[in-house]
């Protein structure tokens, strides 16, 4: 479902479970060549970092761009986003910063919705394709090629400097 920006406050992911056990992850070369490697980590949201995000989400709406949520009563139990900035050779890209299910609803289809209400979004702001710096881990791989992600064919470098690790990849609409 589509937010407004007055649905969301600092206590709008107050609930939300982001934490995920990586094992292994996904790489490349050149943005050419992927391969699987062992890496484990945690990945998991300070209370600080959820009120951070909840007020970039708004930022996000304020400035044109589109944010959607999944809830369970009144709790998000996933959110994504699309920001109103179009950037590549011929601004075709624009990007999906943030796509998160929480841990307990993971696997239920609910990020697919998610995805694909953004590709809307993102075909209304007057992209061609997704831009997403992508989680490494093998699990976040599989669901972006579920929905038809690709490495992508420019990369943007700002995205890729907040996370080099991550996977730099497109969704065509």
């Amino acid at each position: 479902m589509n937010v407004s920006a007055n649905e969301i406050d600092d206590k709008f992911l107050i609930e939300f479970n982001r934490f995920q056990e990586t094992k292994s992850v996904w790489y490349t070369t050149n943005q050419t060549d992927v391969n699987i490697k062992t890496d484990s980590f945690i990945d998991d949201w300070s209370v600080d970092q959820k009120k951070d995000i909840s007020l970039y989400l708004k930022k996000c709406i304020d400035e044109g761009g589109g944010v959607v949520a999944a809830f369970v009563g009144d709790q998000v139990v996933g959110f994504a986003n699309v920001e109103n900035r179009l950037f590549g050779s011929k601004n075709q890209y624009v990007p999906l910063p943030f796509i998160h299910v929480s841990n307990s609803y993971r696997g239920e289809g609910i990020g697919k919705q998610l995805f694909y209400q953004c590709c809307e979004i993102a075909k209304d702001l007057g992209a061609e394709k997704i831009y997403i710096g992508a989680h490494p881990a093998v699990e976040t791989q599989r669901f972006y090629q579920s929905v038809g992600c690709k490495l992508a064919q420019e990369m943007n470098e700002e995205i890729y400097q907040k996370e080099p690790l991550d996977l730099q990849l497109e969704k065509l609409l």
